[in-house]
C-alpha cells in the first residue's frame, strides 16, 4: 500500500525556509551527487575525442592568467585582468555537469582562497529574482569564477538578464565557464522570437569561446524511460530508507506546498533529507505546474537523494506527465532532462 504523506520522518509540507543572501550564496557549489567528482575521474568516451578535448580545455582555462597594467610608468597599476568565458556545447549525458564540478573542485585547490561558485542556470535566474539585479551583480563581482550548467535562454526576460549579467561581471574580471545543451548563436531558437532579441543574444554568444562536447545521453543507452513504481516495488523501496531522513509527499500537496517556497529556496526545502519519495504522479494540466515539479527534480537529482515516484494510474508512463505540447514546446529541454534524469532516479530506486 503506498504510505501516506507524512509517514516519513520529515514532512516537507510544515518547512518554509527563508535563506537570507549570506546563505543563499553558501549553496552555489556542487551538489552532494559530484561531491567526489574530479578531472581524474571523468572517463571520456573514446569514441567521442571532443569529450577529452573539453576536460584538457577546462584544465587549460585555470592556468593564471597576467595582471593587467593600466596608467603611465611609474603611476602604473596593476588592476585586475578582464574575465574570459568558455561554452561548453553538448547534448544530455555527455559528461558537462561532472566536468563543471571537476573545475569547481581544481580551482579550489589551486588557490584556496579563490572564490568559485557553481550554479545552474535556472539558479541563477531565481537568485537574480530573489536578491535583484543590482544586488546580485554586487555579489557575483567578487567571484573570480562562475560555473554555470545548462545555459538556457528560455524567454526574453532570461536573455535580457543573462546579457546584463555577463555585461557587469566579465569586463570586471569574473571568468565564466558555462555549459548548454544549445550552440551559443543559437541560444533562443525554438523558444521566441530571437529576432527582437538577436542583439542580446549575439552579444552574450560573444563572451564565451565555444566548444562541442559529443557522445550519447550515459543515462539513457538506448532505453526508454522508466515507468514510476508499482506498488510492490515501492514498498520495497520504503523498507529499506531509514525513517528519520526519509519525506513521503502526495503529488498534488507537494504542488500545493511550492507554489508557497520561491524556487530559490528548494534546495533548503530538502536540507538533511536522504530519501524522497512523491507518490500519485499524474498528467499536469498546467505549464507553471509542470516547471515547478521539473525543478524540484532538478534539486533531488543534483542533491543525490535517494528518491521514488508512484504514480495515481498503474502503468503510467513518464512522458504522460507533461504533456506533448509543453515536452516540443519553448521549455523542451528542461522536459527532457527531466524525463532522463527521472529514469535514472527510478532506475536507482529499483536497485536492491
Amino acid at each position: 500500500m503506498t504510505a501516506p504523506t507524512g509517514s516519513g520522518g520529515i514532512d516537507l509540507l510544515a518547512r518554509r525556509p527563508a535563506l537570507d543572501r549570506s546563505r543563499l550564496l553558501d549553496t552555489l557549489v556542487p551538489s552532494a551527487r559530484f561531491a567526489e567528482t574530479r578531472f581524474s575521474t571523468y572517463r571520456p568516451n573514446p569514441e567521442f575525442p571532443s569529450q577529452e578535448a573539453a576536460r584538457q580545455s577546462l584544465q587549460g582555462f585555470l592556468e593564471p592568467q597576467p595582471p593587467k597594467k593600466t596608467g603611465i610608468w611609474p603611476f602604473q597599476k596593476v588592476v585586475r585582468p578582464q574575465g574570459r568565458g568558455l561554452y561548453l556545447d553538448g547534448g544530455f549525458g555527455v559528461g558537462k555537469t561532472h566536468l563543471l564540478a571537476s573545475t569547481y573542485y581544481a580551482a579550489r585547490e589551486r588557490d584556496p582562497g579563490s572564490r568559485v561558485a557553481l550554479m545552474s542556470f535556472q539558479d541563477l535566474m531565481y537568485l537574480i529574482g530573489a536578491l535583484k539585479m543590482p544586488q546580485a551583480i554586487e555579489a557575483l563581482r567578487g567571484y573570480d569564477l562562475l560555473l554555470i550548467d545548462e545555459f538556457e535562454l528560455d524567454d526574453p526576460g532570461n536573455t535580457h538578464m543573462a546579457n546584463t549579467l555577463l555585461e557587469a561581471l566579465i569586463p570586471a574580471g569574473v571568468n565564466v565557464v558555462a555549459t548548454s545543451n544549445t550552440a551559443p548563436g543559437a541560444l533562443g531558437e525554438g523558444r521566441f522570437s530571437t529576432r527582437d532579441f538577436q542583439r542580446q543574444i549575439e552579444a552574450i554568444a560573444e563572451q564565451f569561446q565555444s566548444q562541442r562536447v559529443d557522445g550519447p545521453d550515459y543515462r539513457q543507452r538506448g532505453t526508454t524511460p522508466s515507468l514510476p513504481l508499482s506498488e510492490e516495488e515501492f514498498g520495497r523501496w520504503l523498507a529499506r530508507q531509514p525513517r528519520d531522513t526519509l519525506s513521503v509527499v502526495g503529488a498534488d500537496d507537494l504542488d500545493r506546498h511550492l507554489l508557497s517556497v520561491h524556487p530559490s529556496q528548494f534546495a533548503a526545502l530538502l536540507d538533511v533529507v536522504q530519501a524522497v519519495a512523491v507518490t500519485g504522479l499524474h498528467p499536469l494540466t498546467g505549464q507553471n505546474e509542470a516547471l515547478r515539479l521539473v525543478h524540484f527534480i532538478d534539486k533531488v537529482y543534483d542533491m543525490g537523494l535517494h528518491a521514488a515516484f508512484t504514480a495515481q494510474t498503474p502503468g503510467a508512463t513518464l512522458e504522460g506527465l507533461f504533456d506533448e505540447s509543453y515536452r516540443h514546446g519553448a521549455f523542451a529541454k528542461k522536459y527532457s532532462r527531466c524525463l532522463s534524469r527521472l529514469s535514472e532516479l527510478l532506475s536507482e530506486a529499483r536497485q536492491p
